[in-house]
């Protein structure tokens, strides 16, 4: 099989990458910048989304395209540049994938694009949102279902389209688990505001097995929800996560404070939560590897 991989250089690419290439897989990389060095199995192609470059011929031979392409969330304050930034990275490449893949005779079996369950927007601790939940009404949540809408060219052209809709994204190497461990490994984590947001994740390794599952089940269109089945509340979260490391978590970092420091950041992605069913991944038959946090983040923790 061959994957063409748009932000191959990120946390998820990376992981998808070197596990495809390990597998016997070719594995073509979008870049915008050759790389200084590739591994056996990978090819790459340049491409330059934001000025709408790409050779649609370059994708020649590929089974799967895989789009992670967007700027990352936490990556400043939110302010009108950096939404802009985040809106336009995830739009922008996604518009030009779609319309390079729709022009391929003959196309890719699937155009696999990250999402993000931000789709759902802020939602009670209570409710529990499957795919066919309705979008919520956040900035970021309008962001996702524009990202979303922007792949539309390739399903038209009858190309099976999934929108794997990432939790939070377990794994010591990258993302936010990375930057909340120095302080959890002190004794000096804790919740977040009241706690009682929900959180819904899945561990780095278990995303590799599950887009190939969903490679494999042709059911499997539009929006899957790639969160693992054990949502839980964003004390919960922190009390397991110290429980692993084996250090106290009795610290608060007050409401208030996040947004100060924060702003809208802070009510987007602290303060608020989704309860996230994997529904379309469950009924398809996959299972999970690591359906329970304690033992996921133990995995996660032992990676190298």
């Amino acid at each position: 099989m061959r994957v063409a991989i748009a932000g191959s250089s990120g946390l998820i690419g990376h992981e998808l990458a070197r596990g495809l290439a390990a597998s016997g897989h070719g594995v073509l990389r979008l870049l915008r910048a050759p790389a200084p060095q590739l591994v056996a199995g990978e090819s790459q192609a340049l491409w330059e989304p934001a000025r709408g470059i790409l050779d649609p011929h370059a994708l020649d031979g590929c089974d799967v395209v895989v789009n992670l392409t967007g700027s990352s969330i936490a990556g400043g304050r939110w302010n009108t540049a950096r939404n802009e930034e985040m809106r336009s990275s995830r739009i922008q490449a996604a518009r030009l994938l779609a319309g390079a893949i729709a022009s391929l005779v003959p196309p890719p079996r699937l155009l696999f694009c990250a999402s993000a369950i931000g789709y759902y927007g802020r939602r009670p601790p209570d409710e529990i949102l499957d795919e066919f939940s309705p979008a919520g009404h956040s900035f970021f949540a309008q962001v996702v279902q524009d990202w979303e809408a922007a792949a539309a060219p390739a399903a038209a052209a009858g190309v099976r389209t999934v929108h794997a809709r990432f939790g939070l994204v377990l794994s010591a190497r990258g993302g936010a688990l990375k930057r909340m461990l120095p302080l959890f490994r002190l004794g000096l984590g804790g919740r977040f505001g009241s706690g009682q947001q929900m959180m819904s994740w899945i561990a780095l390794p278990e995303i590799l097995p599950a887009m190939l599952h969903v490679l494999d089940h042709g059911e499997l269109s539009g929006p899957v929800n790639f969160t693992a089945p054990g949502a839980l509340s964003n004390a919960a979260f922190t009390r397991t996560l110290a429980g692993v490391l084996r250090r106290p978590a009795v610290a608060h970092v007050p409401a208030p404070l996040l947004r100060l420091a924060l702003g809208e950041m802070a009510d987007e992605l602290l303060l608020s939560g989704q309860r996230v069913h994997p529904a379309k991944l469950l009924a398809s038959g996959y299972s999970f590897r690591h359906p329970a946090l304690a033992a996921a983040l133990s995995a996660v923790l032992s990676q190298r």
